[in-house]
């Protein structure tokens, strides 16, 4: 199972109050559980279902960080309406490597127009402007992980 995965289900968890959440997929199996006592943080285990644990499971600690992730989302640095991540990628603002850009700061864009890709498990997903207006800023640097909700542009 993906970290960033692992990570952001420990968080629902830590902001939910629930105490337990397990989740079965393909051949593995992840049990978040909490520990009620004050400032104690929720700990993942991944299980794969074939496998049959002897001792004490290994466990993420719900203050790890992921290389590479951004974990803090950052601030809009321009007035606007922000367009987010439909989903957990990979962000790049051009379709090929050596390609034109989608989108510039300043490009007029209507509501329908593609402005970036996502790539997310080897599909790449054209991501469209939600409203029509002008590009203010783009907020993530191309080849950058990103997960769902992560602000990618400013349209203004």
């Amino acid at each position: 199972m993906d970290l960033r995965k692992l990570k952001k289900l420990i968080d629902l968890v830590e902001e939910s109050g629930i105490a337990e959440l397990e989740i079965t997929e393909g051949e593995e199996k992840v049990r978040i559980s909490r520990n009620m006592s004050a400032n104690s943080p929720a700990t993942a285990t991944v299980i794969p279902v074939a496998t049959t644990l002897t001792g004490p499971a290994p466990a993420l600690a719900a203050g790890a960080t992921i290389p590479g992730v951004a974990t803090e989302l950052p601030p809009p640095q321009a007035e606007g309406h922000v367009l987010k991540s439909p989903m957990v990628g990979t962000f790049y603002r051009a379709p090929t490597p050596d390609g034109k850009v989608f989108v510039e700061v300043g490009q007029s864009v209507t509501e329908g127009d593609t402005v970036c890709i996502i790539e997310a498990m080897k599909l790449l997903n054209e991501i469209e402007a939600d409203r029509s207006g002008v590009i203010k800023a783009v907020l993530v640097e191309n080849g950058q992980p990103v997960e769902y909700g992560h602000p990618l542009m400013v349209i203004g």
